[in-house]
């Protein structure tokens, strides 16, 4: 893209506008401004021209600010609940301190366009800047009342350091890595623990690149307030009518919903089945020692788990793996009296058993050891003791529902 044709043509520089639509009212809440130039072959992004390292920060700034000027000046006509989200780099966001862009919006905030609508969707990466001073300027703009967004995961080491020590009001997750299954268990793993991060510090998530179905389905089970994607609606020009997908959006949520209760009441209902089944071999076996109850319930769940142990209520192993491999069920003595209270929700769930003496089926992880995901039924055998029931991916597998 040539830059001086795009400095010399300023009045085609102009801002599309991409919905970004609410999982609660399942309308349109903000619209994220996008550059874009209108040359003899049509319309095409700004994109290039924003991430073209050879050109000056100052005509990066110039060609931005006007697209922000012609954006808000659009966005007086929105109605006061609709934010606008700004695409901001940190080069951007720290030319000439701030200032003049903070000034440029305290002028649109005068003719009434209040600055808690405005959403700064930042990026540090590849920043060789004082990030101390960047993170500073942030808080003052923070001040005003302008929102920070962080964009999208990726792969660099200090992003979940960036998200704790920004706290943004928003997390935004690009769907792209969904298309490629072999980065799908990793992308799910890393997003289970990003949105405990953002429940943590208050912040919402945001799922862009939204293209197909699926990944709605999968944004919404993940805890995305706010969703955005061509699949939904791609940029335009103008706004789009608040409500414009309000039918549409309830359809494939009530679709969500059915499916998700369905799983729920499969999980339920094995549940159950584990709690009937292991509650008749342990109290048959509760008085013969560990050894024969193992022996009861390798015959009754021998297509079903993989592995079985017994802790205390503080995590001690007081009996040996029975663990199933290649060549059948075999013992691990070298487990005995290791402990497992470090284990998330490990003291949790046997303070909840030991009240409601009940078993209970955990949900989905991977195993330490094999790698594969799993479930475990634990168990409570006495008042001190509680039994643990890994169950393997392949019976998951065959009950696809419990996946």
């Amino acid at each position: 893209m040539d830059a001086l044709e795009i400095l010399s043509d300023l009045e085609n520089c102009i801002p599309y506008f991409q919905p970004i639509f609410s999982a609660d009212e399942q309308c349109v809440i903000a619209y994220e401004v996008l550059g874009r130039y209108q040359s003899e072959g049509g319309i095409i992004s700004l994109g290039p021209f924003f991430q073209d390292d050879q050109i000056p920060d100052e005509y990066k700034f110039e060609v931005d600010l006007l697209i922000v000027k012609k954006a808000l000046e659009k966005a007086l006509q929105l109605d006061e609940n609709i934010s606008v989200f700004l695409n901001r780099n940190a080069e951007l966001l720290m030319y000439g301190h701030g200032e003049p862009f903070l000034q440029e919006l305290i002028a649109f905030e005068k003719r009434g366009l209040s600055l808690n609508r405005i959403v700064l969707e930042i990026s540090d990466r590849n920043y060789h800047g004082d990030l101390d001073q960047f993170d500073h300027l942030l808080q003052y703009y923070r001040t005003y009342g302008i929102k920070i967004a962080i964009s999208s995961i990726g792969s660099e080491s200090h992003y979940f350091e960036r998200i704790g020590q920004l706290e943004p009001d928003i997390i935004k997750i690009n769907l792209q890595a969904l298309k490629s299954t072999a980065t799908g268990i990793n992308f799910n793993d890393v997003l289970f623990a990003l949105s405990l991060l953002a429940r943590k510090i208050g912040a919402t998530l945001l799922f862009e690149n939204i293209e197909m179905s699926y990944q709605l389905q999968f944004a919404w089970k993940n805890g995305g307030h706010f969703y955005q994607g061509f699949y939904l609606h791609p940029p335009e020009a103008e706004f789009i009518k608040h409500d414009i997908l309000k039918y549409r959006l309830k359809e494939k949520f009530h679709d969500f919903i059915s499916y998700e209760k369905r799983k729920l009441e499969a999980v339920f209902t094995t549940a159950e089945f584990f709690q009937a089944t292991v509650q008749e071999i342990v109290v048959k076996n509760r008085k013969s020692g560990y050894e024969n109850l193992f022996q009861a319930l390798v015959k009754e769940m021998d297509g079903i788990a993989f592995r079985m142990y017994v802790c205390d209520e503080d995590g001690f192993q007081k009996s040996e793996n029975i663990f199933k491999g290649t060549n059948g069920w075999s013992t691990q003595p070298e487990y005995l009296n290791k402990n497992w209270s470090w284990r998330p929700y490990f003291l949790e769930n046997i303070i909840k058993m030991r009240h409601e003496q009940k078993g209970r089926l955990s949900d989905l992880y991977c195993d330490i050891e094999t790698g594969e995901t799993i479930r475990t039924f634990s168990f409570p055998v006495n008042e001190n003791d509680y039994l643990f029931i890994d169950i393997s991916y392949q019976y998951l597998f065959e009950h696809d529902e419990l996946l």
